[in-house]
Formats: structure tokens, sequence, C-alpha cells
């Protein structure tokens, strides 16, 4: 029986040259659009139109939920720990699912995991939506779809490799999701408190069954179905010998505490936005122009990097950009005003385009019968690590200045960007991958989330 000669799991020869066969496809679809400036070549591929529609869905769904259910649960019980509880889980379950369950997305077809995992989480919101269901039963199923979240993630990440190859194309679909992810952030919430005061809230989950469902949809009928990467054994010692094999490689370990560790620090001022509002005496209705800062700023430098800079001139600003992004911050103990504080944000938000070039070392330096399971430990990792990062800026507030806070954040950030920096600068020519270097193909010398999808 033939092996995959790019790692140690056998595959049956009929499913290797279905898969062949498939990226064969994906391939000339994507030739047919020109590696250049600009997001209008991932646009011209069909099945990433099916995949952006069915993200930008969810995603509202998701947003919608999260205030829903938070007003649901304060609604039925009054208690405002259990309703930031409500809020609280759509975080805490992505280490588990992205570290038990992650095999998921090499060990079976992917459209077929996309699918199944928005019917679990429409069937969750079905559930949601009965008002026979109780306040824990709520908070279990909010627990369910946090978890099923990283293997949605990680599945739909490494299918783009599949349908925009993993060249620039897979960078500008990556960067387009991202995109959309963070207009969720802004759009998402001013919808959702739109609609809260039209529907209930158990109408509002009613909204976002009906996001799910049309999800599933678009991706069973709009994607190609594409075999399993890999297989075999128990499923849990498979996604932790993938988790294993992910953070073992020197190489890629590095890019992924890059691609993490700046989102970790950079939630500081959002998360500490309503306590500095405070401290300023600017008052509570300036903390929303304080949150949509840095989101907005995210927004523009992916654009623009996408739409305006050349691949080769990506990969050049990844390491600055990262070494750097978090020097905006140190602004804050300074107390310079509000319209400084707001274009230092600003500037943060905008050197997250490193990413663009990030995600290109990354999927070049992962195999490709590993890209399901690594990409799903890097979305378990970066929500988890963002909500490490909220919590202990909020310990540290309980002892510091805001200002303070958010300063030394700036300067213990920069600090370990400039670490990691330099230990992606010694890793270069090391991995599995077919990086040589920042910014060097072999070939063609050429996802800030806090959404939970």
């Amino acid at each position: 029986m033939p092996k995959d000669k790019k790692g140690t799991t056998t595959l049956p020869q009929a499913q290797a040259q279905a898969q062949a066969q498939a990226q064969g496809e994906a391939a000339v679809e994507a030739e047919a659009a020109p590696e250049t400036t600009g997001y209008r070549p991932v646009f011209a591929v069909r099945e990433f139109r099916a995949v952006f529609l069915a993200h930008a869905l969810s995603l509202l769904g998701v947003v919608v939920s999260e205030i829903a259910l938070t007003v649901l649960v304060y609604e039925l019980t009054r208690s405002p720990l259990l309703s930031a509880l409500a809020f609280a889980l759509g975080f805490l379950p992505y280490l588990v699912g992205g570290t038990l369950l992650s095999g998921i997305a090499d060990r079976f077809p992917a459209r077929r995991v996309l699918v199944v995992c928005d019917l679990v989480c429409a069937g969750c919101a079905a559930l949601m939506v009965l008002p026979s269901t109780p306040v824990a039963a709520l908070l279990a199923l909010r627990c369910v779809i946090a978890a099923v979240a990283p293997v949605f993630n990680g599945t739909r990440m490494a299918t783009l490799t599949e349908i925009l190859g993993d060249g620039d194309l897979f960078v500008l679909g990556r960067s387009l999701l991202r995109i959309v992810s963070q207009s969720a952030v802004l759009v998402g919430f001013g919808l959702g408190g739109v609609l809260l005061t039209i529907v209930t809230p158990r109408g509002a989950l009613a909204v976002t069954l009906g996001t799910f469902l049309a999800s599933a949809l678009l991706l069973r009928f709009g994607t190609r179905r594409r075999p399993a990467r890999a297989g075999g054994g128990s499923l849990v010692r498979y996604s932790l010998a993938g988790t294993r094999e992910v953070l073992g490689d020197r190489r890629v370990r590095a890019l992924l505490l890059l691609l993490w560790a700046p989102p970790m620090f950079v939630v500081a001022p959002e998360a500490l936005a309503a306590a500095y509002a405070d401290e300023i005496g600017i008052g509570a209705a300036w903390v929303g122009l304080l949150m949509c800062a840095m989101p907005v700023g995210t927004i523009a430098g992916e654009l623009y990097a996408g739409a305006a800079l050349s691949p080769a001139t990506r990969s050049r600003i990844v390491l600055p950009l990262a070494a750097g992004g978090l020097l905006p911050l140190l602004v804050y103990p300074f107390h310079p005003g509000l319209g400084w504080i707001l274009l230092a944000l600003l500037l943060a938000g905008s050197t997250g385009a490193y990413t663009l070039g990030l995600d290109r070392w990354f999927v070049d330096a992962v195999p490709e019968e590993l890209r399901g399971r690594a990409m799903t430990v890097h979305t378990a990792g970066l929500m988890t690590i963002q909500g490490v990062g909220m919590a202990l800026a909020g310990v540290a507030a309980e002892f510091w200045a805001v200002s303070t806070v958010v300063g030394g954040v700036g300067v213990l950030g920069t600090v370990c960007c400039v670490l990691l920096v330099l230990e992606v600068r010694r890793t270069e020519g090391a991995g599995a991958g077919r990086t040589k270097g920042p910014g060097i193909d072999t070939r063609d010398g050429a996802d800030h989330d806090m959404t939970g999808r």
C-alpha cells in the first residue's frame, strides 16, 4: 500500500489520487487569478465566495447570540456574575476543543466537518430558543458551541490552502476572513443591540439559528468534497500527537508564538477601556470609541497591506511590525489626551498587518498532512491567550492605575515580541515545511479575533 511521502500516515491510493485531483482543480482555478496585489483575484475563486459568505453569516450570528445570551441569562437570574459567565464561556472551552478534538480537521473530509460543526451549533441555538431550557443548560450549550469553534476554524483555514493554494491567494483569503471577524465585532454588537429592542433575547437567538443553517447550506453546496488528509487510531491520541508535533517543531513553534504574543498584549487597552474612561473622567459614552479604535486600525492596516503591497513587501514588514506593534501603548502613562490615545490605538491595530506575511510563512512551514491540526491549535491558542491577557490586565489594574498597566503592557509585550522575532530569525531554514527564511519561498521567491469564529 503506498504511503504519503510527506508524513508517516498511510493513505489509500484512491484517496490520495482523489486528493491530488481536487488540489489540481483548485490550482487551475487559482491560476486564473494571477498573484498580484489586491483582493479581486481571491473573489474570482467560486468556492472562496461560498466560504466567505458562510463565514460572514455565521460570525454575525455568533456575535448577536453572545449579546442575546448575556441579556437572557441576566433576565432569568438577575445575576451579573452568571451574565458575565455566559460571555466568558465563549473562550474557556477553546483550549479543550483545540487540543483534544484537533484531529477531526485532518481525520475526516473537510466539507463534512464544516457542515456538521454548523449543524451542531444550529442545534445548540435551537435548544437555547426553547422557553423551557434552564440557565444551566444555556451555559452548557454555550460551552458546546465554543468547543466546536476551534475545530471549525482550523478545518476552514486548512481547507483554504486547498481552495486557494498555499501561496499569496491563501494569504489574501485569510486576511479577508480576519477583516470580516473584526467588522463583525463592530457591526454585530450594534446590530445585536438594535435587534434586542425589536425582539426578545430568544428571538435574537432564533436569528443565530438561521445564520448557522444558512452557513451549512452554503458550505455543503458551494464547496467541493475533498478526502481526509490522514487518519487512524484514537481521535484523542491522534489530536494530542498532532499538537505535540506542531509545538515540537522549533520553526513552527516560533511562528505560532509570534502569531499569539501581540494579540495577548494588545487586548489590554480594550479590556480596560471602561476603567480607563473612568480614570481620565470622560464618561461611559466614550468607552465604545475606545474599544472601536483598535479594530478600525486593524481593518485599515489589513486592507492596505492586502490591496497595495506586493507579497515580497508584506513579507519584509512582518518582523518590524511584530517587534514594534505595541510601542504606541507607551503613550498611556503620559496622559496625552483622548485624541492621542485614539491615534495610538489606531496605530497599534494597524500593525496587525504583520499577520499577512506571517500566515504565508506558517502555512509553508507546516506539512500538508498536519495542517488541519496545526490550524486548529493556532486558533485555540489565539483565543485562549487573548482571554489570559484580558484576565491578567484586569488583575494588574486592581493594584495600579490603568494608564500604568497599559504602558507596562506595551513595554513587556515589546520585549517578548522582540525575543520572538529573534527566535524566528534563528529558525530560518528550519522546520518541516518549505520555508527557507523570512520572505523566501522555494517556489516563487515571493487568524486578533475575539469572536469565536
